[in-house]
């Protein structure tokens, strides 16, 4: 594989793949895809495949520390153990709104799992995004969202970056230790010709990987929000990206295939498949869910 360029390691054709995460544990990469609805898993060493098919929608599947999951399902957060089959639903913040879903999320260095909902019709700003403690408590802490999207956070954990994927615009917030979010600002906001900030990830040098929705590409951006590198890729709907492998300096890109004419599947056979880009820059480990 040549440095920075993609390779299409699993051609899943998801309609809506999301959620990358990396357990170094197992070697093994989980994503999610939210549309199907499956969760899925990917041992690179030895080229294994595993999918579980899901319930309802879901957004993201994320480790705990004691063992299993927490997600985010269109019905609220449940605990997932894949290899029980046993879905324990928690608690459904969004009881009221039956249009919404969890979209993304990821959990802080302390533990804290911080997700956002939207509407499933991408029209009504009913998107919030929530804390959830490790005592399963949670609170909105922010509203106003179309389509929310990439919790992702600072090295120092002093930093917490969100996107307003409707309004093309990446936030930034001030984390302190309790969890009390202050200081929005935008932070990055990308043109019309760029598509739309879908998820993110942090590098260990506190650089922020953003997917471009619609955009054909991953770009590196600084701590200051200034775009160090592109990295092209070889289909339009680019949604979310994590690092993994032995040393946390592969990245692996979802994609999406939902929404694709006969024109744009052709134009993009590899549409929905799971990528894999050498980058030679290291991640950080997953934080996971203390609850």
């Amino acid at each position: 594989m040549a440095k920075g360029e993609p390779v299409c390691v699993w051609q899943a054709a998801a309609l809506l793949g999301e959620g990358p995460v990396w357990l170094p544990e197992e070697g093994a990469l989980y994503w999610v895809d939210i549309k199907a609805p499956a969760a899925h898993r990917f041992v690179p060493a030895v080229g294994g495949r595993q999918s579980w098919p899901m319930p309802e929608e879901i957004g993201f599947l994320i480790p705990r520390a004691g063992g299993g999951f927490v997600a985010g399902l269109q019905s609220g957060f449940a605990f997932v153990d894949l290899s029980s089959g046993v879905i324990e639903h928690l608690d459904s913040p969004e009881a009221d709104l039956s249009n919404n879903r969890f979209n993304d999320g990821k959990c802080d260095a302390s533990g804290r799992l911080w997700a956002g909902s939207m509407d499933n019709d991408e029209a009504a700003p009913t998107g919030v995004l929530y804390r959830v403690d490790a005592d399963r408590s949670w609170q909105p802490m922010d509203d106003g969202y179309i389509v929310t999207n990439g919790p992702a956070f600072s090295p120092d954990g002093r930093t917490l970056y969100h996107a307003d994927s409707f309004a093309r615009t990446i936030y930034a917030f001030d984390l302190d230790e309790n969890g009390a979010l202050s200081g929005k600002r935008t932070h990055i906001r990308f043109a019309d010709d760029q598509g739309y900030p879908d998820g993110m990830t942090v590098d260990a040098d506190g650089y922020l990987w953003v997917a471009h929705w619609g955009g054909w590409r991953l770009t590196r951006f600084s701590p200051e929000g200034t775009a160090e590198r592109t990295i092209e890729l070889p289909v339009a709907q680019v949604t979310s990206c994590a690092f993994g492998g032995s040393d946390l300096d592969t990245l692996y890109v979802t994609t999406a295939a939902i929404g694709l004419d006969q024109n744009d599947r052709a134009r993009q056979p590899l549409a929905g498949g799971l990528f894999e880009i050498s980058v030679g820059i290291r991640g950080l480990p997953v934080n996971r869910f203390a609850g």
